[in-house]
This record gives C-alpha cells, sequence and structure tokens, in this order.
C-alpha cells in the first residue's frame, strides 16, 4: 500500500476547501449537516438566509426547532430521521418556522452518512424555500376552481331556463283546458279532447324529469336481465323508421350471448336517443354501425374512444358509429350537459345524450365518445356483463282498463295534500274505502288503532320526517298482511339495495298501472 506524500494530503485538503466553498457559496438552499441524534453540526449561509439563525446560534441545538409546534407533538422530526436512517434518504414538504416565527413551505431532503461499515455517522440535510411556488400553484388551482364554478353555473343557467321554457308550457296548457273544462256549455266532445290534451301534456312533463332524473342518475329502475342482441334486434324497425331510407344501418354482434342486468325500457330509450344524434349528423344521409360485444376488464377492445373504459370488471359495449360531421372538442366536452344542444330552437331538447349518460352510470357502467370534425363519432355504452346462470322472468303484460274485482281498505300517505286529496278523490270514486295522512308517524299511529284493518298502504318515498322507505318497514314487520306501495318523483332512498322489496309507482302515474297495482295480491 502508498503511503500518502505530501502532495496527497494537499489534494485532499484543496478538495474539501472547494466543497466547502461551493456549501457556503449556494445561498438558495440550506445545507448542513445533523449528528446521529439530529442535532446541527454544520451550516452554511443559506441556512442562515431563510431560516434567520447564525451559525453559533443554532449549531448544537436540536433540528426540531425548525418545525411547527404541531409537527413537533406529533413526533414529525424523529420520524424523518428514522426514514433516513431505515431507507436511507427522507423527501418531503411541509410547513417550517423562521427564527422570527414566520412560517414559510419548504421540500425537504435527508440523507444518511455511512462509514465504511454502514454505521450512520450523522445526517446530510438539504431543505429550500418553496413558498413562491405553493403560492403560484395555488392561485393556478383558484383559478381552475373558478373556471369550474363558473361553468358549473353556466350548466345550470342553462338547465334552469330549460325546465322552466318547458314547464311553463305544460302549466299553460293544462291551464288553459281547466279553465275550459270550467264552461258548462262545453259539448262532450270537446270535454273529452281538452281532457285528453291534459293527460298528454302531464305525460310529456314525465318524460321531462324522467331524462332530468336520468342525467343527476335518480330515476327508477327496474333491473332485468337480458341479451342485448335481443333487446337491439327488437328495435330495428324503430330504428329504421328514425333515421330514414338515406342512412344504412349495419349490425354487428357478437356469436355468444351478451347478457346485462339493467332496465330494458331505459336502455332502449339511450339507444334511440343515441340513433337520433346520428340522424341529425347526417342530414344528407350516410351510415350507421350499430355494434354489440363483450369487453374485457380495462376496456382493451375502447381504442375507438377518446378515453378509455375504466371498468374494472367484464362488460358488454354497444358502440354506434356514424359517418357524420363530426364534433368540435369544445362541443365534445358539453354534448352530455343537460339542455345543451347545437340544434336550431324547437328541434332537441337537449336532453337525450344526458339521459344516455345518466342512464349508464346509474347502471353502473360508462359511455364514452370519439369524434372528429368531418369522419363523424363513435359512442360507446357500456353497461356490466351480467354472468348469472339464468334469464330474469318475462315482463309482465300491461294491465287492462277494467276496475279491480273488490272493494279495498286503502291507507295513503303523502305529505303533498293537493297530491293526496285528488288521489283519495279517485279511489274513492273507484269504490275503495281511502284513509289519507300527511306523514308517517301519523299512519303508524292510524294502522295501530284499527289494529292493521288495511289492506294497501300507498306510501311517497320522500317526506318530512319518517320516511316513506321506513314506514313500508314497519308497516311490513308489523302487519305483514298489508301490501306497501311506495311512490316517488325521484329515486331517492327508492334506488336503495332495499327498493326492490316493495312495489314502486314513479309519479306521474297513470291510471292503468294503479288499477294493475290494485288487482295484484
Amino acid at each position: 500500500m502508498r503511503t500518502p506524500t505530501p502532495a496527497d494530503t494537499g489534494l485532499e485538503l484543496a478538495g474539501e476547501s472547494r466543497y466547502r466553498l461551493l456549501v457556503e457559496a449556494v445561498m438558495d438552499y440550506a445545507i448542513y449537516l445533523l449528528d446521529p441524534g439530529g442535532h446541527v453540526s454544520s451550516w452554511n449561509p443559506g441556512a442562515e438566509r431563510f431560516k434567520g439563525y447564525a451559525s453559533h446560534e443554532i449549531i448544537g441545538r436540536h433540528f426540531s426547532i425548525f418545525y411547527t409546534e404541531e409537527d413537533r407533538l406529533a413526533g414529525v422530526p424523529e420520524r424523518a430521521l428514522e426514514t433516513a436512517r431505515r431507507e436511507g434518504r427522507f423527501e418531503a414538504e411541509g410547513w417550517r418556522v423562521h427564527k422570527s416565527g414566520r412560517r414559510f413551505w419548504c421540500s425537504v431532503v435527508i440523507d444518511a452518512v455511512r462509514d465504511d461499515q454502514g454505521n450512520v455517522l450523522g445526517f446530510a440535510k438539504i431543505t429550500r424555500d418553496i413558498t413562491d411556488k405553493k403560492k403560484a400553484l395555488e392561485e393556478i388551482q383558484a383559478t381552475r376552481d373558478a373556471l369550474h364554478h363558473a361553468q358549473k353555473l353556466e350548466a345550470l343557467g342553462r338547465l334552469t331556463s330549460g325546465v322552466a321554457h318547458d314547464f311553463n308550457n305544460f302549466l299553460a296548457t293544462i291551464r288553459f283546458a281547466a279553465e275550459m273544462l270550467r264552461r258548462p256549455s262545453l259539448s262532450d266532445d270537446k270535454r273529452l279532447q281538452l281532457a285528453s290534451v291534459v293527460t298528454a301534456t302531464v305525460d310529456r312533463a314525465g318524460h321531462l324529469t324522467a331524462q332530468l332524473l336520468a342525467y343527476s342518475r335518480k330515476q327508477p329502475l327496474t333491473p332485468a336481465r337480458f341479451d342485448v342482441r335481443a333487446c337491439i334486434e327488437g328495435m330495428r324497425d324503430i330504428f329504421a323508421a328514425t333515421v330514414g331510407s338515406a342512412i344504412k344501418i349495419e349490425y354487428v354482434f357478437q356469436d355468444a350471448p351478451l347478457h346485462i342486468c339493467a332496465d330494458s325500457t331505459q336502455l332502449e330509450t339511450a339507444l334511440l336517443n343515441m340513433v337520433i344524434n346520428a340522424r341529425d349528423a347526417m342530414p344528407a344521409g350516410g351510415r350507421l354501425c350499430i355494434t354489440a360485444r363483450r369487453e374485457a376488464p380495462g376496456g382493451e377492445d375502447g381504442a375507438a374512444s377518446d378515453r378509455p373504459n375504466t371498468l374494472a370488471q367484464p362488460c358488454i359495449a354497444i358502440e354506434l358509429r356514424d359517418s357524420g360531421c363530426g364534433m368540435e372538442p369544445d362541443v365534445l366536452a358539453q354534448i352530455f350537459e343537460p339542455f345543451f344542444t347545437t340544434k336550431p330552437v324547437g328541434k332537441g331538447t337537449g336532453l337525450g345524450l344526458s339521459q344516455v349518460f345518466g342512464f349508464s352510470k346509474q347502471s353502473g357502467g360508462d359511455v364514452r365518445v370519439a369524434s372528429e370534425v368531418g369522419r363523424g363519432s363513435t359512442f360507446t355504452l357500456s353497461i356490466p356483463e351480467d354472468v348469472s346462470a339464468a334469464d330474469g322472468p318475462p315482463p309482465v303484460a300491461a294491465a287492462s282498463d277494467s276496475l279491480p274485482r273488490q272493494q279495498k281498505r286503502i291507507m295513503l300517505v303523502d305529505d303533498d295534500t293537493q297530491v293526496g286529496t285528488v288521489l283519495r278523490a279517485l279511489l274513492e270514486d273507484l269504490g275503495h274505502q281511502v284513509s289519507f295522512c300527511t306523514d308517517a308517524s301519523a299512519a303508524l299511529q292510524r294502522l295501530g288503532d284499527a289494529q292493521g284493518a288495511m289492506d294497501v298502504v300507498i306510501a311517497d318515498v320522500q317526506m318530512a320526517g319518517l320516511d316513506g322507505m321506513e314506514l313500508a318497514k314497519r308497516v311490513r314487520t308489523k302487519w305483514p298482511h298489508i301490501r306497501v306501495v311506495l311512490t316517488t318523483g325521484a329515486a331517492g332512498r327508492a334506488a336503495g339495495s332495499d327498493a326492490h322489496a316493495f312495489p314502486l309507482l314513479p309519479k306521474p302515474w297513470s291510471m292503468e298501472l294503479l288499477l294493475d297495482m290494485l288487482r295484484q295480491d
């Protein structure tokens, strides 16, 4: 082994001097050493610059003095050293305290310094004041939040305006018809015609609220297991009539069954809305390809979309690809917002695609879209695959207009007095004995007084205090012979896991649904 010469020693000292000069010249970083216990053993001018301590004031003191009181109480300094000792390095950002008591945000790196045998000799600590960077990022985030809030307000304004416009039209129609019906000289034919107008207007209003509930994922659904291929096959004629002869529709189905568990009626509505959207994008005609296939988790087959499928399970993907005009990016970003439409006034409600979005999310799925101006658009609706063994029961046939076979004792529970009054009059006109309560607690009291002498309880789900779902559970527990039917204008709790235990009448329901409910035992 060669014996060190005076020249070697001189070079070593020169290297240490250069290193010391480098550390002392750095003003934007605090660079200093800690002993194994965390006490400061060296100090550079950069540390003095933004921590405020001169070297003679800080050397020998524990580095936890730089931490906030709450961090010291939580043991943050000790955990930092332990992490550096165990893993060799610790990195973090956090608040530190200047000598004056002022807080600043900094980036911290602590490296363990070891000898040749791996023993910890101390720690090298580098700290940088990044308060200005943090403030700049916070300002950027605040700007983004303000922009997002403005966009939400714009969407809410468009939603409010659209709902107000449509419902004012519905109310005007109903009011004019009601005032005409008051005229004693009105002929029977005219009276029936006006009654039909009111019924049709109510149906249109109900369809509008159903679309809004679909977007907000609050619509009552009736899920059942079925093959998507059969659903699409059953709509071929409707699709053909909708798009016209100028648009050629091509169907491509996977050979194996494609089962999902969803509300088939809402799926049909969603598909029709997407077909209508494709038709409007091809005013001069074109091609529409409807594909149904199984899609692997993570969307391996979703390359046509601008964002991959996020479902973590196998799903059934229904894809509609058109050769239409395509969409600009700013339009693409808003297409699922309610009442957003690029069509002329009177040519579209702006609710079709929002229904698709809401239905997909409420069914546990996703909807994706890719579009290029001049080359068309591709919509992909993905619903989780149902891998259970058996198909669901066949749909129940619609009820006829015949009256229920026997008189029933019915209790109505609804906190809307007008709804309850009208429904009570209707049921009494059908020959039933009707009791009406405006809250669930009163209904339970009255049932108790009557010792459960009731055949049917019709209760609104959403009521102040005890709601309809809880009322239904208590009635079933105490008086199991009473049939409980829930009614609601929005799913709310009626969309929960226990919702399917009770029949559900979505408002506004028709006379046919009411009669069918009363006929059931």
